[in-house]
């Protein structure tokens, strides 16, 4: 009879210290002290990430400044015809609204699932209004320098110099969180293609450069690289092209945005049960069942797309490619050898003739060239940042690096999460490890990056969703105690467990919590239906998710599964348990896009 409260009595332990991010009073104290005067912090861009860095500095009691470049909010979701990186008129997002979502502010009920890039800038506009956060941002503003000043060792303080309409400002900040992104400047790999510079006749583009198809009319084109804009690119110019030919290296798995039932895919598969099993199953047979699940929609092998062996899982969302290549719109090629006049060859022999455009896919990189020179070496590789976001030799933790992160869900919501994080180590709320233990963390996570045969260079290796969201929610205190939940709340811990993993279920308890957390989570799939109910039928048949889940997977199955879950995974149920590293590889079924 004792046995339960004892059990209630050690959860709610666990809580407790996970909800003040796992320090105790002397560092809780020291921490204030180094942290006391943090007061001003400076953010670069007003994107999505910037907006949350604002909304979250603001409540912790800081005072932010948000620089902005361009006129207007948005980042690279705000569509212009030419002039900056910015999305193509007809991109879509690859995440589902419920799962990118603010953590505390969901999107309308009306808002379809899966939306261009005019409905997420009108989301972010009623984010900003919300919460009145324009009122923070310095539009047509460009930040020149952020340089430590010479008692940065006890202050922790930046000199930041920008210029708006010519004229040049100095000012002093306590600190500074970077949220210009990881598309500041276009990859273009001309080496890597002998022929494209000094002989090649045709026209050769990047993607950051296309807007739209209207110039490829009657033409034959040819796209290098198979990532989400690569596929986009190919299928929507096939459209109006007379032929478009779509070259990868290693080839990729393509996934829809639908499941088998019509839900977003992204909300079926991102569940904290799917990462259970994950986690629990081995490693050769998750691959073998992924490999079986993304073949359900049509063979790789046969529409030569099936990835070479990597040890990075390449993948990417597209409800359209697989039928333009079974129409013979789009011809998939291996990578190019050489450009000739008009041709190109490539490495299995074949070669193209009559070429007119070259398309780049080729992805982006980061730079930083405001950061000084010592603060700029430390930022060249997000694997050399503290979970991606704190250079580690700083003497103060006072400059953090958001959206450097690749994952298997929403980017947004992971950079939030950052956010939330980062404004409770400037305030002194949550505490880091010393600078050397934080270099021997980053790393050790580099000595595991080379052992899986990964370079801590390569830019696409993903993290898994799940894993990356926990993990940082411990830092902040506000990971879900799964247990706790079931006795306290059933219903809500079956939508937590079994359902989707949004982002609002880190609002449920510790700091920042939300009173509209609870009803958000459990309306989710009213919110998914609503935009796709616009013809009124009669349907009795029409279940929760909880029990279409069930019906789905079987109750016997889950029962079974849950068993072992909590006999082998003591750490799901005791989130005060601090966990090891996060495999980088080791990912789910999606790969978000924002």
């Amino acid at each position: 009879m004792t046995t339960i409260p004892f059990l209630v009595s050690r959860l709610v332990s666990a809580a407790s210290s996970e909800h003040h991010g796992g320090r105790d009073q002397r560092g809780e104290e020291k921490q204030n002290s180094l942290h006391s005067m943090v007061q001003r912090v400076a953010i670069i861009g007003a994107g999505s990430s910037g907006l949350a860095s604002i909304k979250c500095c603001l409540d912790e009691g800081l005072e932010p400044t948000c620089f902005e470049q361009s006129h207007d909010i948005g980042g690279l979701w705000r569509f212009t015809e030419a002039g900056r990186i910015s999305v193509y008129r007809s991109v879509i997002t690859n995440t589902s609204k419920e799962m990118m979502c603010f953590s505390d502010f969901p999107f309308p009920e009306d808002f379809p699932n899966y939306m261009n890039h005019s409905r997420l800038l009108e989301y972010f506009r009623m984010y900003a209004e919300h919460f009145s956060l324009l009122r923070y941002i310095r539009f047509k503003t460009t930040v020149h320098s952020v340089r430590k000043r010479p008692d940065f060792s006890t202050t922790g303080q930046w000199d930041v110099v920008t210029e708006t309409d010519g004229t040049v400002e100095s000012a002093i900040f306590d600190a500074v969180m970077v949220c210009s992104g990881h598309y500041a400047e276009p990859h273009l790999p001309l080496d890597s293609f002998p022929g494209i510079e000094n002989r090649f006749r045709g026209q050769y583009l990047h993607s950051w450069e296309y807007k739209d198809s209207a110039s490829f009319q009657g033409k034959r084109v040819l796209v290098l690289g198979v990532g989400n804009s690569g596929g986009d690119i190919a299928a929507e110019i096939s459209r109006v092209a007379a032929q478009v030919f779509l070259s990868t290296r290693s080839g990729t798995w393509v996934i829809s945005r639908i499941s088998d039932h019509g839900f977003p895919l992204d909300m079926m598969l991102t569940t904290r049960f799917h990462n259970c099993l994950e986690n629990f199953l081995p490693l050769a047979l998750m691959r073998l069942l992924r490999m079986k699940k993304f073949n359900t929609w049509f063979d790789h092998a046969n529409y030569g797309l099936i990835p070479q062996k990597s040890p990075n899982l390449s993948l990417i969302v597209n409800d359209e490619l697989p039928s333009c290549i079974l129409c013979g719109a789009v011809v998939v090629k291996p990578n190019v050898k050489e450009f000739t006049e008009s041709s190109a060859v490539f490495e299995d022999g074949t070669v193209e003739e009559n070429i007119d455009v070259v398309v780049f896919a080729t992805g982006y990189t980061f730079s930083f060239p405001f950061l000084e020179e010592s603060v700029r070496n430390i930022c060249r590789s997000k694997y050399a940042l503290y979970k991606y976001i704190f250079p580690p030799a700083l003497e103060k933790p006072t400059l953090v690096v958001l959206g450097l992160i690749q994952l298997s869900g929403s980017i947004m919501a992971g950079t939030e999460l950052q956010a939330r994080w980062a404004t409770r180590v400037f305030k002194g709320l949550n505490q880091l490890p010393t600078a050397s233990r934080l270099m021997a963390e980053v790393a050790k996570k580099q000595q595991h990056l080379i052992k899986q045969g990964l370079s801590n260079k390569q830019s696409k290796i993903i993290s898994s969703y799940i894993g990356y969201m926990d993990e940082i929610a411990s830092c902040v205190g506000v990971k879900p105690n799964i247990l706790l939940l079931f006795l306290k709340d059933p219903k809500l811990a079956l939508e937590v467990f079994f359902g989707p993993c949004t982002p609002c279920q880190y609002r449920l308890a510790g700091p920042g919590k939300w009173v509209g957390a609870r009803n958000t989570i459990l309306t989710q799939w009213h919110r998914t239906l609503k935009p796709l109910r616009t013809r009124v039928i009669d349907d009795s048949s029409n279940h929760s998710s909880v029990f279409h889940l069930l019906t789905i997977l079987g109750l016997p199955a889950l029962l079974c599964a849950g068993l072992f879950i909590c006999k082998y995974s003591p750490q799901l149920w005791f989130p005060g348990v601090r966990l090891g590293a996060i495999p980088i590889c080791k990912m789910g079924f999606m790969k978000g896009g924002l």
